[in-house]
């Protein structure tokens, strides 16, 4: 069997990543074979080398071999593009079309982004993988073909899967045989060796001198994070080489051509949607019910230290912002909130203050709680935020914790359409 290194130099492939070299010993194995191979790996990772080694190293060699990139084909097209049309069959079908799985019958077909096809155009390949049978579009009569496929992805079939985007039995008749390309960030030892690959044939292309990186840029550029993988090191290796005078690269020079790190990070997008209005509603009644518990659970504090004490002046040299916080601002004192009543009239408790005629008795604390329903409590908060934010949406919406869509809506069904106009 051809050696890897043999490999890596027939096709141009750079590195000595163990992930790459066991990639490529698992394509020489099943060359031999009619197995279906599923190639994984991120976005320009390389992964289109493993299909030209599997079809080079396969009886099918000297057939032809035919790739297609299923993302770039519209959806319209992509059934006549692959099994071919009749005359007549869709506006503009002027002429009978062979599709590729006719021109390639015999041979190899990759399909690259195959994560892309449509569902009705996987039930069509899911036939010609179980028993090598289509109809072309437009037409009735059952065609055979005898063409070994080897399919490539960038998504996650798993998650394609689940959301119904990827038919889960034609994913398992693709993946007989699994290949993952790693990705260039785990390779780190095969950076620089890739760029100065990149530098030789872009200063033979442009007849230039090659650039070089020193020990410094060189660890700056392993240490990269590459989200376009080999392609975007190939582009970067270009400019490079087209843009500089000079020739010897520092840390400061490269740093010019490696987009910061920020820039690469997702951008964060709030979605409108009944399902994020839903949401919204319901912190907002989480934060009702907070802050009622919260009340609540000072309410029995003071009250326990009510029963305890019957020195009611120090529980609230104790507790002064649990006072302010239960009976309002800071003139309101718990003296105010306890009534004085002549001793006749309640038995309840009794307070002599060292004389018989200043007899006076506290009448019993009673602290009802008012009766406040969670949609008036919400109303409540939306008429405060308003009032706070001079009835500017916007900001009440922020402050409250929803979308300003559901506050809109909540302001015309509750009628605070007033508190907006202040």
């Amino acid at each position: 069997m051809e050696s890897i290194q043999n490999i890596k130099q027939r096709f141009g492939i750079i590195g000595n990543h163990f992930g790459l070299n066991r990639a490529l010993e698992k394509s020489l194995r099943v060359a031999a074979t009619e197995i279906t191979v599923l190639v994984t790996g991120e976005s320009g990772v390389g992964k289109e080398n493993i299909p030209k080694i599997i079809h080079q190293f396969s009886p099918r060699k000297h057939a032809k071999y035919i790739a297609v990139n299923c993302g770039a084909i519209p959806e319209g097209t992509i059934d006549s593009e692959l099994f071919g049309h009749e005359k007549g069959a869709f506006t503009g079908a002027t002429t009978s079309r062979s599709g590729y799985f006719e021109v390639a019958d015999g041979g190899t077909i990759f399909l690259d982004e195959v994560g892309e096809l449509p569902l009705p155009t996987q039930v069509r390949l899911l036939r010609i993988l179980e028993n090598g049978e289509y109809m072309k579009v437009g037409s009735s009569n059952i065609l055979k073909t005898d063409v070994r496929i080897v399919a490539a992805t960038n998504v996650k079939m798993g998650d394609a899967i689940q959301k119904g985007k990827f038919r889960e039995d034609l994913y398992y008749r693709l993946s007989t045989v699994e290949i993952n390309l790693p990705p260039l960030r785990e390779r780190k030892d095969d950076i620089p060796l890739l760029f100065r690959k990149f530098a030789a044939d872009f200063a033979q292309k442009y007849k230039m001198p090659t650039v070089r990186l020193n020990e410094d840029a060189q660890n700056m550029l392993s240490q990269y994070r590459w989200g376009g993988n080999i392609r975007q090191l190939r582009n970067i290796a270009e400019q490079i080489s087209v843009l500089e005078k000079e020739r010897d690269l520092n840390p400061a020079i490269l740093r010019n051509y490696l987009p910061e790190l920020g820039s690469q990070l997702p951008a964060v997008i709030k979605s409108e949607s009944k399902d994020a209005d839903f949401s919204s509603e319901r912190e907002i009644l989480y934060k009702v019910l907070f802050d009622m518990k919260s009340d609540l659970n000072d309410l029995k504090k003071l009250t326990l230290e009510l029963m305890e004490n019957e020195n009611h002046s120090s529980v609230q040299e104790k507790n002064p912002d649990l006072i302010k916080k239960i009976y309002g601002s800071k003139n309101d004192t718990l003296e105010k909130s306890l009534e004085v009543i002549p001793a006749e009239k309640n038995n309840s408790y009794n307070y002599e203050e060292n004389s018989d005629t200043n007899s006076y008795e506290f009448a019993e604390t009673v602290i009802e709680e008012e009766p406040l329903s969670l949609l008036e409590k919400e109303i409540e908060m939306i008429k405060k935020s308003l009032k706070r934010s001079n009835g500017k949406r916007k900001i009440a919406a922020k402050e409250l914790g929803i979308s300003e869509r559901t506050l809109y809506r909540k302001i015309k069904q509750f009628d605070l359409q007033d508190l907006e106009d202040e």
